[in-house]
């Protein structure tokens, strides 16, 4: 892989500023934010008038503490437009949650912070490697889903050529790499393993491919999975950073030349990290909840808003600006069994330690009897699906699932293909247990 690191006269000066002159910018960005939610939606008069705060009372970072969170149920409650601090008419864009599990959470974003948002996604195209001037293919999901033209729009904005494939149709993928000859893909690291088994189906070495870097993101993802793609097709992954209430793709991302964590744009986001029990603040360098205050936005300005993913804030290295770990998992995808806490990122990393075993899992919980049960779904590569292969297989991920996650598990190991694909984000749980 060819070094990538951006040339440092071309980052914005707040990314390598000092921490003094960033905690300027942010508590004064934070005193116009709260007093334009204050001002401008009732949600938040009401709900600081409750805890007896008002935005004056802000005189230190440390203050925003005292003032109360929100959470995915304010945006239901307010649904579609009740916590927009702007007339409709001034709205450019609305984003939306698919609404699987009730109404869609809706986003509204006006002009400002349509460019705001481009200029983090260029921000973070660059922090990961890609040059104006690149070709882009965007394998994000286009739509109500803020990937796919959050994507397009930061790519643009850097002065890249985008392919706007969308996700789907995975042959196609293939074939337009191969003939675009793109230096970026931006899309789900779920998916980007689909891709790379229609390489390997077509016969094409992933390798000689003109990819050089991977901007994976909205869905937590594991080291052993850079491993596995990186190593397939010889290209720097990077991991992407975002949520819908909050921007989208953006607030934070990896650096090409220290893969150590995500910086989080502190310039636009204030990061906080709680205990998600209870809600207490927790010190850097502590796992909790993360928890994200909008500094900049003036469509929806978000205070405090539960993210539900589990990470812990570290020091700046490459930029000055603190970095947020990989994410775990969310506090709301813990699997509790038999007592013990169990993500799916964890489930993903013992299975691509295990010889022989695709990158490709479902995780399948019941009840037998009074008991819960985990039964994991995985599948052989192909030249290692016979019978005796499978068994041994089964027993090492059992083994070490045991050993390392703590939980005993049934294991079922399938032939090449039959675990379910996703062409976005991948369906990892599927809870059949019966519901109270």
């Amino acid at each position: 892989m060819r070094d990538l690191t951006p040339a440092r006269e071309t980052l914005d000066p707040i990314e390598i500023a000092s921490r003094d002159e960033i905690a300027a910018l942010q508590l004064k960005r934070l005193k116009w934010s709260l007093r334009h939610a204050y001002d401008n939606v009732p949600f938040y008069r009401k709900q600081f008038g409750a805890a007896g705060l008002h935005p004056d009372d802000i005189h230190s970072l440390a203050d925003l503490a005292k003032f109360p969170f929100t959470v995915k149920a304010d945006l239901r409650e307010n649904y579609p437009f009740g916590l927009f601090a702007v007339p409709r008419e001034q709205i450019l864009r609305i984003h939306a949650s698919s609404g699987t599990t009730g109404k869609p959470t809706v986003v509204g974003y006006t002009a400002n912070d349509l460019d705001m948002w481009a200029n983090m996604v260029a921000r973070s195209l660059r922090a990961s490697g890609t040059k104006p001037g690149d070709l882009l293919h965007n394998a994000y999901g286009y739509g109500l889903f803020t990937g796919g033209l959050g994507a397009h729009a930061g790519a643009e904005k850097l002065g890249c050529t985008v392919v706007p494939v969308s996700g789907g149709m995975t042959a196609r993928q293939v074939t337009l790499i191969e003939d675009f000859r793109p230096t970026t893909i931006m899309v789900t690291p779920s998916y980007m393993l689909n891709i790379l088994e229609e390489y390997r189906r077509q016969g094409v070495d992933p390798r000689s491919s003109s990819l050089e870097i991977g901007v994976f993101g909205a869905e937590p993802w594991t080291n052993k999975m850079r491993d596995e793609v990186e190593s397939a097709f010889d290209i720097h992954a990077v991991d992407i950073y975002g949520l819908s209430e909050i921007l989208g793709p953006g607030v934070a991302n990896e650096c090409v030349e220290t893969k150590d964590g995500l910086h989080i744009w502190e310039d636009n986001f204030y990061p906080e990290i709680i205990d998600p029990q209870t809600g207490e603040l927790l010190p850097d360098g502590e796992m909790g909840e993360l928890v994200l205050t909008t500094l900049t936005k003036e469509g929806m300005p978000i205070v405090r808003y539960r993210t539900r993913d589990l990470t812990r804030l570290l020091p700046g290295t490459a930029r000055s600006m603190r970095r947020m770990e990989k994410v775990a998992g969310r506090s709301d995808d813990m699997i509790i069994l038999r007592g013990v806490n169990v993500f799916p990122t964890q489930i993903e990393e013992q299975v691509l330690s295990v010889e022989g075993l695709a990158p490709y899992y479902q995780i399948e919980l019941s009840s037998d009897g009074h008991m819960d049960a985990m039964r994991v779904h995985v599948e052989s590569l192909p030249n290692l699906a016979d019978g005796e292969s499978k068994a041994v297989q089964a027993a090492t991920l059992k083994h070490r699932i045991k050993q390392i996650v703590g939980v005993s598990t049934q294991i079922i190991v399938h032939s090449p293909g039959t675990v379910e694909r996703s062409d976005g984000k991948a369906r990892r749980v599927v809870d059949k247990r019966p519901k109270d």
